[in-house]
């Protein structure tokens, strides 16, 4: 216990900067991921290949890789990220493309009769959307959206590339300095543990969802 008090400060240093890129993540990936989908279905055939191509390429090459040449490659043709920012513009544009998918889905479950109804009741297309079809697709894509999530706690370990200090970084600092497993072992305790919470709460979600049968 005294080793772990001893090598906390740094851990909690690290989490808190996983923490910051998971939530922005989240923040960003969502209404971006909604977006996408609805390019998705547009009747504009420029717009649905532009869109197709983003998510074959987001989806289609690994996230390290993504991280790297946001990072490093666009600063070798002037454009330049802090590590943060590229971390969060990266994880953001890769778990929109996903989402997107998943949105997509949802919108394709809800029956053309919904749209029918909404445009008898003289409601227009925002309307129509946010108040009725959103809501549904909410509903229908949580288990699926509660997987990216989870997968989401375990990746932010792939920002250590760009030299961003999160808790595996913090933990491999102090195993190299200390010749221990030990800060790998809480490393991986915390991880658990983050997934554990946002497996709760997604359960949670999806029970008081379940009231809108």
């Amino acid at each position: 216990m005294k080793y772990f008090f001893e090598i906390l400060p740094s851990i909690a240093t690290g989490l808190q900067m996983t923490l910051g890129v998971f939530f922005i993540t989240i923040v960003g990936s969502i209404p971006l991921g909604i977006l996408v989908s609805l390019a998705m279905r547009s009747p504009y055939f420029s717009v649905r290949w532009l869109v197709n191509g983003y998510i074959w390429l987001m989806r289609g090459t690994p996230l390290l890789l993504q991280l790297i040449f946001i990072y490093y490659g666009l600063a070798m043709v002037g454009i330049s990220f802090s590590r943060f920012d590229a971390a969060a513009f990266a994880f953001i544009i890769n778990y929109a493309a996903y989402l997107a998918e998943i949105f997509r889905g949802g919108l394709q479950a809800i029956p053309q009769g919904q749209f029918d109804a909404a445009q008898v009741l003289g409601l227009n297309k925002v309307q129509t959307f946010f108040k009725i079809i959103l809501p549904q697709v909410i509903k229908i894509v949580v288990p699926s959206f509660g997987n990216e999530v989870v997968n989401l706690v375990k990746d932010t370990s792939l920002i250590y590339v760009i030299g961003l200090g999160d808790i595996l970084r913090a933990g491999s600092i102090a195993a190299s300095r200390d010749v221990s497993l030990v800060p790998y072992l809480i490393v991986g305790l915390m991880y658990l543990a983050m997934v554990a919470v946002v497996t709760v709460a997604l359960r949670r979600s999806e029970k008081r969802l379940s009231a809108w049968r």
